[in-house]
């Protein structure tokens, strides 16, 4: 990624050939809130492609030569990230005596929340008691909503999903749980990452309550590339 990001180009695309890039995401665009398009290749998407990396065009354009080439992306995820202010102020704050983290003894309330969790939720949540981090909020004896978070591609990010069961949802449970796991991974040297679907709007208004702030819309080659 480009050491200085010029805010306001939202026009503007550059490209970034990456070699570390696994093949699941041998292509992936990335457009920042207020700044450029990022587009990330592998070196061998790179020559498919006629890129080179430090390339600038624009996002029309580039959309023509990913469409020339047959090249179909995913539909775009949110990405969320916490700023060094709201990292400060989420450090020095105690978590809800009704959250906590959670370990192997917690399997049977953890699988008696994914049970009665609807199974869109689970699969776009992604949240799993083997995890890196694992947190849970509490209503008496039942676990009511649960984050889990794991180290993103060997980088210091830690990329979280969350589950509310929706009984429990408005009662800022979600929020909770999230801003108690994030503190956890920002002590660990972490940075939380939340990552939704654009059109999942509770979980888009569950990462604002969290202290998260919008970095930009992410888009990755289809599976089928």
């Amino acid at each position: 990624m480009p050491t200085v990001l010029d805010a306001g180009f939202s026009d503007l695309a550059l490209v970034v050939v990456d070699p570390t890039l696994p093949e699941r995401r041998s292509v992936a665009r990335l457009r920042v809130e207020a700044g450029p398009v990022l587009v990330s290749l592998t070196p061998a998407r790179a020559r498919e492609l006629a890129l080179a990396d430090g390339d600038r065009t624009d996002d029309a354009a580039l959309g023509l030569v990913l469409e020339r080439a047959g090249v179909t992306l995913n539909g775009a995820d949110h990405l969320f990230y916490l700023t060094l202010d709201a990292q400060a102020v989420l450090r020095g704050e105690a978590p809800s005596p009704a959250t906590r983290q959670l370990t192997e003894a917690d399997a049977p309330a953890f699988e008696e929340l994914t049970a009665a969790a609807p199974e869109a939720d689970l699969d776009e949540a992604f949240v799993e008691l083997d995890h890196w981090l694992v947190f849970g909020t509490f209503v008496g004896d039942r676990l009511a909503s649960a984050v889990s978070m794991y180290p993103w591609d060997g980088t210091r990010l830690a990329d979280l999903g969350v589950i509310t069961l929706p009984e429990f949802r408005g009662r800022g449970l979600g929020r909770a749980t999230v801003r108690a796991a994030s503190s956890a991974a920002l002590s660990r040297g972490y940075e939380p990452q939340y990552r939704c679907q654009v059109d999942n709007v509770a979980s888009v208004a569950l990462a604002r309550a969290a202290g998260f702030t919008p970095f930009g819309l992410w888009e990755v080659v289809a599976a089928e590339e």
